[in-house]
């Protein structure tokens, strides 16, 4: 199964990208791994916040093949401990030839979007800014790989 974390905009704090780029890394030990940057619109200042996700919403879905499972990472998204997240992936390695996470613009996701996902997945209650997202998450999925292969980086 090949793995793609597809977000909107570039990781602009340098801290967090070297962080990102470790962990994605990391990730590509245990799976095909790569990450996919949708760039951010222009002029965004004469949209509407609808405007703005319908424009991103259709960049993202250019991104989507058919066959592929869509998990959009969104606060209204189901919350997992680290173990449940690796149950899920080992569930998702067997069964999609290609999952597709995806990160948002500042606005969350279109309504095309959400149709087309097969799940929305939660990191918190909490409110991280997108940039942390992206290292949170891709923290996560790596210890979601640890955790399958039984490795010691996750102590339960």
């Amino acid at each position: 199964m090949k793995t793609e974390l597809i977000l909107v905009g570039k990781t602009t704090d340098k801290h967090f990208a070297a962080g990102i780029s470790d962990y994605a890394g990391r990730i590509a030990h245990y799976m095909p791994f790569c990450i996919t940057v949708i760039p951010e619109l222009k002029n965004t200042r004469n949209l509407t916040e609808e405007q703005q996700k319908t424009q991103e919403g259709e960049l993202i879905l250019k991104q989507v093949q058919p066959t592929d499972t869509v998990v959009l990472l969104d606060e209204h998204g189901i919350e997992m401990r680290s173990v449940e997240l690796a149950r899920w992936l080992e569930q998702k390695c067997a069964t999609a030839r290609r999952l597709l996470f995806v990160i948002g613009g500042p606005y969350g996701f279109s309504q095309a979007v959400y149709s087309r996902a097969n799940a929305q997945l939660s990191l918190s209650r909490l409110t991280f800014s997108h940039q942390m997202v992206r290292l949170v998450f891709t923290e996560q999925l790596y210890r979601a790989c640890t955790i399958i292969r039984g490795e010691p980086y996750h102590h339960e």
